[in-house]
């Protein structure tokens, strides 16, 4: 295969056709225990992420709002209550598995109305340009085969003024911690993956996919580069998590 038909799955290089096949296996065999997982791998710590988040979504009373590799739904469900009857959230994911996780949790919890679900692929939305005023992939844009074309096809959908917002795990700022954050990923993650979701393989994949995913700066850059801007980005937990924001122009 010549370099550009290949692309990384974790740590391994594979076809680019071959890897959203991939992904999705992953997340069908983790999407029933995807909340309880992120508990414990987070410490709960990855709902201090997400509400800052959606602190700095400045999402409002009325606005369209898109969630893409929404899962199970924990930023839609909050976009929900904001945007109001008037408002409309999408929470979109490739995945029908963890789809259908997040559609049974929100129904369940009382959240319809103004709530769409859509399977989507990220480098493909299947949405009129200028559709929302905020965009958000939490945990999610690490695992687009192309990811630069995600961004592109994210900044056409959004109205213009609307805001991205990407929160992902990202490069921890010191050494040390570095270190520390490796130990835990590589070998506590799939232990825990084994223990409680019986798959030590696919939190072995994620925790490569992690490493696998572009710095901080360099994921500035690529949304300056897809025509974003204003773009900055926030670092949490000693930048084991970042949230990055662009505007378009």
């Amino acid at each position: 295969m010549s370099e550009k038909d290949t692309t990384h799955f974790g740590y391994k290089e594979v076809d680019k056709n071959a890897k959203a096949g991939m992904v999705a296996d992953v997340f069908h065999s983790v999407a029933s225990r995807y909340d309880l997982m992120n508990d414990l791998m987070s410490g709960g710590i990855h709902r201090i992420w997400k509400r800052f988040t959606i602190e700095l979504s400045g999402v409002r009373k009325g606005h369209s709002v898109l969630d893409i590799a929404g899962g199970t739904g924990d930023l839609a469900a909050r976009f929900s209550q904001l945007v109001g009857e008037e408002g409309r959230v999408v929470l979109a994911d490739i995945n029908d598995s963890m789809l259908q996780v997040g559609r049974d949790k929100l129904l369940d919890n009382g959240l319809q109305g103004n709530l769409e679900f859509v399977q989507a692929d990220a480098q493909f939305l299947p949405f009129p340009d200028d559709s929302f005023d905020c965009i958000t992939i939490a945990f999610g844009l690490r695992n687009v085969t192309d990811k630069d074309l995600a961004l592109r096809s994210m900044l056409r959908v959004l109205k213009p003024g609307g805001r991205l917002l990407v929160l992902e795990f990202s490069k921890p700022e010191n050494d040390l911690l570095s270190k520390a954050y490796d130990t835990y990923s590589f070998r506590v993650l799939p232990f825990m993956g084994r223990l409680v979701a019986n798959d030590s393989d696919s939190y072995q994949y994620l925790a490569e996919s992690i490493r696998m995913h572009p710095d901080q700066d360099t994921l500035r850059d690529m949304m300056e580069d897809a025509g974003f801007t204003r773009c900055e980005y926030h670092n949490m937990t000693g930048g084991i998590v970042a949230l990055h924001k662009g505007v378009k122009a």
